[in-house]
């Protein structure tokens, strides 16, 4: 049974009652201000056009539900995922933390060189270099794919770091 008759007067309480509590528990899901108040504002007019289907005694348990559904909705929307991936690269690119152009290339030799390092390397150092620091496999899981105790494959790693640091040092 749904309320029979919801006011306006009614529904402006309710809204005043509850707005905190809507915005509240839409930004904890979508951790943006903006977004928060967008889908608060959604929630309620979703509570307007079915403000008939409210028991009086569960308005705020009702309204909660709808804000957890709207915010819900926006998290698995296409345009949120876009609009996350647009902003982390944003950021990335304007941030004075990111890298220049003459860093990346850098980077990228220091890379190659360590890649030619480890194909240089005797047998067991480069299978568990490859493994390791390329595949960035863990230790464990190396130690089972070239049949090793664990304790050999650490040995083998920390020597091999070791031998790159050395050879990388003098390049």
């Amino acid at each position: 049974m749904g309320c029979v008759f919801m006011t306006a007067g009614e529904y402006e309480a309710m809204v005043r009652q509850y707005e905190k509590l809507v915005y509240t528990v839409c930004y904890q899901l979508v951790r943006d201000v903006h977004t928060a108040e967008d889908l608060a504002q959604d929630a309620f007019l979703s509570a307007w056009l079915h403000r008939d289907d409210c028991r009086p005694d569960a308005r705020k348990a009702w309204l909660c539900r709808i804000a957890v559904n709207k915010a819900k909705d926006y998290l698995k929307s296409a345009h949120c995922r876009h609009t996350q991936v647009t902003a982390d690269e944003t950021l990335r690119l304007f941030s004075d933390t990111a890298p220049g152009p003459e860093q990346l290339a850098e980077d990228r030799d220091a890379a190659r060189r360590a890649l030619e390092s480890i194909r240089t390397m005797d047998g067991p150092y480069r299978d568990v270099c490859t493994a390791y620091f390329v595949q960035e496999r863990p230790a464990a899981q190396i130690a089972l794919q070239l049949n090793r105790p664990a304790r050999t494959v650490h040995t083998q790693i920390y020597r091999a770091r070791a031998r790159l640091r050395s050879q990388l040092a003098t390049a």
